[in-house]
């Protein structure tokens, strides 16, 4: 019973999260292997799992928003393909505790960059480069985050709504691509690591989380323009930071 509820409790949470901030998916590997006593891989699925939906999910209201650039989120989402299965294929060659460390290690440094990180509104001016005009780039950034999230476990938009904040595009705006982007990159790696996992075993866990992820998600992104997201990124982020120096540490 305490493990169902764990599970289902966590989802929602997260998954409110997600659809406010677009980050803190990175926080269900570390529930999984940590309270609830799974292997990484397992954890991994679940998790790429509740990415699929929060990012489909996420996506479409932030698109109602007027706050999704969708010919840019294919563009980044056709190198996240590509990086997100060499991820796959490179954690069937680590050892599952060097797994571990990275993804806490990215979990840090990603609680970091969001704390350090001044958000800018998207009617700002100045910029020199905005990476949207640009192709190559923009298939190159997707290609490794793709590959270090799909390694890790750390989502996606904990790592490329930073980046593309930095490279020119809008907060907001930011927040929907990298949500709209989470999809192509949970689809290769939930496949990749269901098929190392007992699939029977691991279905009942993946139906109830998915439930309440995605009951979180729909909140959360409905609800994204009332919250104040700086004050509550910045309490993900100290969260983040904290667990993964726990983790580190142990």
């Amino acid at each position: 019973m305490v493990f169902w509820m764990i599970v289902m409790a966590a989802n929602l949470v997260v998954g409110a999260f997600v659809g406010l901030t677009g980050v803190a998916g990175f926080l269900l590997p570390i529930v999984y292997t940590g309270p609830l006593g799974m292997g990484v891989t397992e954890g991994l699925a679940l998790s790429f799992a509740a990415f699929i939906v929060s990012g489909a999910l996420g996506s479409v209201n932030y698109n109602k928003a007027g706050n999704l650039d969708i010919p840019f989120g294919i563009r980044l989402s056709l190198g996240s393909l590509a990086g997100a299965v060499l991820g796959v294929k490179l954690n069937l060659i680590i050892p599952e505790s060097t797994v571990k460390v990275i993804l806490y290690v990215v979990v840090l440094l990603s609680g970091i960059s969001i704390l350090l990180r001044k958000d800018k509104s998207q009617e700002e001016g100045g910029r020199a480069y905005v990476i949207s005009d640009h192709l190559a780039a923009t298939l190159i950034l997707g290609f490794i985050t793709g590959a270090v999230c799909s390694l890790s476990g750390a989502g996606g938009p904990v790592l490329v709504m930073p980046l593309l904040v930095v490279l020119g595009i809008g907060i907001r705006t930011a927040v929907g691509v990298a949500l709209f982007n989470s999809v192509f990159i949970g689809i290769p790696a939930c496949i990749g690591y269901m098929m190392q996992c007992s699939v029977k075993d691991l279905l009942p866990v993946m139906a109830a989380a998915l439930v309440f992820h995605g009951i979180g998600v729909v909140y959360g992104s409905r609800n994204a323009v009332k919250i104040n997201q700086i004050l509550l990124k910045k309490g993900i982020a100290v969260f983040s930071i904290l667990i993964a120096i726990w983790k580190l540490a142990l």
